[in-house]
């Protein structure tokens, strides 16, 4: 947290930020807002909506940072970048672009979202670097 701290300009969200991050990377099998604002001790869920929401930072440069702190601790040799497209099964419609649609999450047509993520593996581990969702023109 120390690396990415300096990309909040004030306390409040740099400590939600931090306390979401924690959430995240919890045994919390639902990960939503209301459950990581709870596994952070937290009565309200506001503070969490505000970043997510309204917090200024910068995104690309929250990415640089955790990329260069996944080469730094686990770059090597052989290192490689991998690039995946795949499907996150949804239960509702309230998230972005979920809709009847193939993935190979689920091996068939399944009510989901689609994205693709850049992950970066070596001998030393693996690690999530970028993601994005995938929004056919079609349907946005």
């Amino acid at each position: 947290m120390a690396r990415i701290a300096g990309r909040f300009r004030r306390g409040e969200p740099r400590a939600t930020a931090r306390a979401l991050v924690f959430g995240l990377l919890s045994g919390v099998e639902r990960k939503n807002r209301w459950r990581l604002a709870e596994q952070a001790g937290r009565a309200r869920t506001g503070p969490m909506q505000r970043l997510l929401r309204t917090a200024r930072r910068d995104a690309g440069a929250l990415r640089d940072d955790i990329r260069a702190y996944v080469l730094e601790h686990l770059g090597a040799d052989n290192g490689m970048l991998i690039v995946d497209g795949t499907g996150f099964l949804e239960k509702g419609a309230a998230s972005a672009d979920v809709q009847w649609q193939y993935t190979v999450t689920a091996g068939r047509i399944e009510n989901s979202q689609v994205g693709v993520v850049l992950a970066h593996a070596s001998s030393g581990g693996r690690a999530l670097i970028d993601r994005r969702l995938c929004l056919p023109h079609a349907s946005w």
